[in-house]
């Protein structure tokens, strides 16, 4: 039994325990290249955040990793065949029905650990602090980690080599041989700013990659998997503990 995995422990454990953090991660449920399992993000998030409660549970951190959601805002990709889309207006309804059992229940920490970069959490959170002014409301990117402190050899930001090596580490029965992949190459747009960063407008998914992938997957390893999984899963742990024992009426210095 795993105390910190609310899916897998029961009611005896659960009430005798007092739980300082909770975490939820949140995936999406869509198209990767033609070598990855629509649930990738739902597998990657699931067993990063189930590795990192581990790790700060062992490290006396009382946190509680509940249940993934596995669907995401894919707004952008309206025409791919069953990538599924959730609006960001109902990932608010969600975030503030689950905030509401936590506050009411004494479990004053959350952290959202993000799976999907279509998801944007932080305007969110920012809504639900000022409805829950005695919660602590706090978001993780986890790709954002390994895509800072690991390099890879093609850029990409979906079923690229980085996502591709960590799905070969997880799941490898779930990944096809790489030479069935895409070669992820991404169309640029013709307006200067959104193409050189500084200024946005949401991609057309069907208009920017032929094969859903954003990144060459090539060169993706099951090593470089196990690099990018050890790397992220104990950065998460370490902000778990800290925020477990964080008191949250002296946080700054």
């Amino acid at each position: 039994m795993k105390p910190y995995l609310l899916a897998e422990t029961n009611w005896k454990n659960v009430k005798n325990q007092t739980f300082e953090i909770a975490v939820l991660p949140w995936g999406a449920t869509e198209a990767h290249n033609y070598h990855l399992p629509y649930a990738t993000d739902n597998y990657q998030v699931e067993a990063i955040a189930e590795e990192a409660g581990k790790l700060a549970w062992e490290n006396g951190a009382k946190v509680v990793i509940l249940p993934n959601i596995p669907y995401g805002v894919n707004t952008g990709q309206a025409d791919i065949l069953l990538d599924m889309n959730i609006n960001p207006s109902t990932q608010l309804i969600i975030l503030r029905d689950l905030i509401t059992v936590l506050n009411r229940q004494g479990i004053r920490k959350l952290l959202v650990l993000n799976g999907h970069g279509g998801n944007n959490f932080k305007p969110l959170l920012r809504e639900l602090g000022l409805e829950f002014p005695g919660m602590f409301l706090a978001l993780c990117d986890w790709f954002g980690i390994a895509k800072r402190d690991i390099s890879f050899r093609e850029e990409g930001d979906h079923a690229d080599e980085m996502e591709t090596s960590l799905m070969m580490y997880l799941v490898p029965d779930l990944v096809l041989p790489l030479p069935e992949a895409g070669d992820g190459h991404e169309k640029k747009s013709v307006v200067t700013g959104i193409r050189e960063g500084w200024a946005w407008s949401e991609r057309r998914w069907s208009e920017v990659t032929d094969d859903t992938g954003i990144g060459n997957p090539i060169y993706s390893t099951p090593e470089k998997g196990e690099e990018v999984f050890k790397t992220v899963t104990e950065k998460i742990a370490s902000l778990l503990t800290e925020l477990s024992a964080l008191d949250t009426k002296n946080q700054y210095r």
